[in-house]
C-alpha cells in the first residue's frame, strides 16, 4: 500500500532572519551566484530507490541546496548497504526512508523532504513520483529499472528521466559516460558492467555513477546551460 508522502516543515522562502539558515544559504550564494542558487531553490526532483544510487544523489542534491526532494524506497537499511550507501551503522534496521530523510536534515534542514514508502509499480507511479519536472531512477534490479524508465516515459512523458546502469566492480572508470538516450532521458553508467564474484557492487564507482546523476540532474535544474 502507498504511504501518504511526508514533508518536512520549511522556512519558506528561506528565513534567513534564521542565523542557521541565513549562514548556509549565505554560503551557498557565494559558492554558487545568487542566481544558480534561487534556480536550486526552485527545484524539485524525485528519487526512486535510495541505495547506492538514491541515497548518494540524494546526499549531493542537498548540499547544493536543491529545494525539494521526494524520495521514494520500500525497504530497510541492511548491513550488505554500508559498503556504498549513505547510511550508518545505527540506521540498520530503520527504513531507508526514514533513514536518509534524517540524515539530510543534518545536512541542510531548511529544504523540503518528502518520503514515500512504498514499492513503485505501473499501478502507482503516478502518485508516488508526484509533479516532479525530473526523476532519478535508482534501482537495483534491470527489470525494475526498465519498467521506471517506460513507465516514465508513457504516463509523465514531460519529465526528465535520470538513470544509471553499469557501474559494478572497480577501475574502468573511462568508461563511465554520459548518454542522451533522447531529449527527456538521460543514462549514467558504463551500460556493461554486472554485479559478479570478486566485482560486486562497491562505493568507488557507485559513487562515480551516481555522481554523474546528480550532475545532470543540476544542469537539467539550471537550464542545460553549456553542454551535459
Amino acid at each position: 500500500m502507498l504511504a501518504a508522502a511526508e514533508k518536512t516543515a520549511i522556512l519558506t522562502p528561506w528565513n534567513t532572519s534564521d542565523p542557521v539558515a541565513g549562514a548556509i544559504y549565505s554560503a551557498l550564494c557565494e559558492r554558487h551566484g545568487k542566481k544558480v542558487q534561487e534556480k536550486l531553490d526552485a527545484g524539485f526532483v524525485t528519487i526512486c530507490g535510495l541505495g547506492g544510487l538514491g541515497s548518494n544523489i540524494a546526499v549531493s542534491l542537498a548540499r547544493i541546496g536543491v529545494g525539494h526532494l521526494r524520495l521514494i524506497d520500500f525497504d530497510s537499511v541492511d548491513w550488505t548497504n554500508l559498503n556504498r550507501q549513505s547510511y550508518f551503522v545505527e540506521h540498520v534496521g530503520i527504513k531507508k526512508t526514514d533513514a536518509l530523510k534524517g540524515f539530510l536534515m543534518k545536512i541542510n534542514p531548511f529544504l523540503t523532504y518528502e518520503t514515500v514508502t512504498a514499492r513503485v509499480t505501473p499501478k502507482n507511479l503516478a502518485s508516488c513520483v508526484g509533479d516532479a519536472p525530473i526523476i532519478c531512477e535508482a534501482f537495483d534490479k534491470a527489470d525494475q529499472k526498465a519498467m521506471l524508465a517506460h513507465e516514465v516515459r508513457r504516463q509523465k512523458p514531460d519529465a526528465y528521466l535520470v538513470s544509471g546502469s553499469g557501474m559494478a566492480g572497480f577501475g574502468k572508470t573511462g568508461l563511465m559516460k554520459v548518454r542522451e538516450v533522447s531529449p527527456h532521458f538521460y543514462l549514467c553508467g558504463d551500460s556493461i558492467s554486472a554485479p559478479k564474484p570478486g566485482a560486486g557492487l562497491m562505493a568507488p564507482r557507485v559513487a562515480i555513477c551516481s555522481a554523474m546523476m546528480a550532475n545532470i540532474v543540476t544542469w537539467l535544474l539550471l537550464g542545460k546551460s553549456g553542454a551535459c
